[in-house]
């Protein structure tokens, strides 16, 4: 036990076991229902898209994680998997090597060993998350819905959606910029908080939906 102890908290593992330990109480946490799983926001590719702010998408840790090839699930589920493989590879190399040098090398083989790892438990886990999403975020496009922002852009809004089944959901909405209102343009194009609007494309990319006033829709000359 003792020895076990000494290559826990000794160079390298020690740099991964208290991180180890925060992941092993945040999970614990998510558990008992105190935490949402994906508390890194990389969900985006997992997540609805519901109720995000225009602020939110892929942050620091999202496209560090998509640089890497670990992007398509949470963020949460991928360090946790890069800290414990990490973790554990630099345990056995410690266990088994000794000296300055040595340790050193395991530490470089540890990091390598972890992404190779986190890669490999990330393609089944992409399908099984992301798929079924934007299947069922598809399924808004061509329903009417109701815009809860003060505004609506290219860059910006939000709308309230109802599906067939009575179930509502307030999703990331954008109107195109040749769409857009200016001053002395075409009266009802502007959409504005109540304003009735129809959703005709979904971004997967972006995880928002393209939207035009609901009349316009109808208004259109065929192409």
């Amino acid at each position: 036990m003792a020895e076990f102890f000494d290559a826990a908290f000794g160079f390298p593992t020690a740099l991964f076991t208290f991180s180890l330990l925060v992941v092993a109480v945040y999970w614990a946490f998510v558990l008992v229902g105190g935490l949402d799983m994906d508390l890194l926001g990389a969900g985006a590719d997992a997540d609805t898209g519901a109720g995000a702010g225009p602020e939110d998408g892929d942050g620091p840790g999202p496209g560090w994680f998509a640089f890497l090839g670990l992007g398509g699930v949470p963020g949460t589920v991928v360090l946790s998997l890069l800290i414990a493989l990490a973790w554990f590879v630099s345990l056995a190399g410690s266990a088994l090597l000794d000296g300055a040098f040595l340790r050193t090398l395991v530490l470089a083989v540890a990091l390598i060993a972890a992404w190779a790892g986190t890669r490999l438990a990330v393609l089944p886990l992409r399908r099984v998350l992301r798929r079924p999403v934007e299947a069922s975020l598809r399924d808004f496009v061509g329903l009417p819905c109701v815009i809860r922002t003060g505004r609506v852009g290219p860059d910006f809004g939000q709308a309230e959606v109802t599906a067939p089944d009575g179930s509502s959901a307030i999703v990331q909405v954008r109107q195109p910029a040749m769409d857009v209102a200016v001053a002395g343009g075409a009266q009802g194009t502007a959409l504005t908080a109540g304003s009735h609007a129809l959703i005709f494309d979904f971004d997967p990319a972006g995880q928002f939906f393209w939207v035009m006033p609901h009349d316009a829709a109808f208004d259109r000359p065929a192409l």
